[in-house]
């Protein structure tokens, strides 16, 4: 299995089109105030919406219309299989949207066939700012793709740090654990905290935080609940999945509660994918 994290700088020229949320406005900005950042995450189920069709086209238009500065994605293909063409879905989402991409495999096979690409799947971050570093951390996994699996720990928890009108921000994006055993969350909470405390190290300047990502828990849960002690949930006011008529919130912004402040967030109505993206607007403290 391979650790390694592959992050790309997309180039390309692309307007953005109407917009269903209003773009944060620049006012209250400058030197001594906080600096607004609006972030999303995804889980797009690798490509498929609600109706299990595969249509990137339909899932673009959706992450398009968040106007989203940084995205964590979850489910993200890469040349994986048949059920997403083959294809590089973090790449094209980033290629469409005129944006930066670091993908962060949790699996990365060998190739069906000689000189092709390895078959890999994890999350992404997709920024408008630019990627400073990016590391692939490993968390507990009880993997699906080796028989009679074991806890142990597996790659797929993705840190990016961003350069935001001068403030470095650490993002990083996750997917926990689905089974309803809820034993393996409680060990990838565990390491989550671990790994964001390290990054909060005495000495060290204000450390700004964004956790986005796929908990599969309610925000209740007990096994959720030593994230809470550092971290702020940003309460969308509203359920994430299934995508159509949700029932659960599973899907998660968190923010560092000592350096960031969440100042509106929702959940966007869309089938394109079996889950709904959260969207939230969030002041960065200098």
């Amino acid at each position: 299995m391979s650790l390694r994290r592959r992050t790309v700088e997309v180039l390309v020229t692309a307007g953005l089109l109407g917009t269903a949320f209003a773009p944060p406005a620049a006012a209250g900005e400058g030197p001594g105030r906080a600096v607004r950042l609006r972030v999303a995450t995804y889980n797009i189920h690798a490509g498929a919406g609600m109706d299990n069709v595969f249509d990137l086209d339909r899932q673009a238009a959706e992450l398009r219309s968040l106007d989203a500065d940084v995205i964590g994605l979850q489910e993200v293909d890469a040349h994986w299989g048949t059920r997403s063409e083959w294809r590089d879905l973090g790449a094209e989402l980033a290629e469409r949207l005129d944006m930066r991409v670091s993908f962060a495999p949790v699996y990365s096979l060998d190739p069906e066939s000689p000189g092709a690409p390895r078959r890999e799947f994890g999350v992404a971050v997709l920024s408008r700012y630019r990627i400073v570093s990016a590391e692939n951390h490993e968390i507990t996994r009880l993997s699906t793709q080796v028989p009679d699996p074991v806890p142990a720990p597996a790659p797929g928890f993705g840190e990016v740090v961003v350069r935001v009108k001068g403030l470095p921000v650490h993002v990083y994006v996750t997917h926990l654990d689905y089974r309803a055993d809820p034993s393996v969350r409680t060990a990838q909470v565990a390491d989550t905290r671990r790994i964001m405390a390290e990054d909060r190290a005495p000495g060290r300047q204000r450390v700004r935080q964004v956790l986005l990502g796929d908990f599969n828990a309610a925000p209740s849960a007990p096994e959720l609940a030593p994230l809470w002690r550092e971290l702020t949930d940003a309460e969308p006011g509203g359920p994430t999945y299934p995508a159509q008529d949700p029932v659960q919130r599973i899907d998660y912004v968190a923010v560092s509660k000592d350096s960031v402040r969440v100042r509106d967030a929702a959940v966007a109505e869309t089938l394109a994918s079996d889950h709904r993206p959260v969207v939230a607007d969030l002041l960065l403290r200098r």
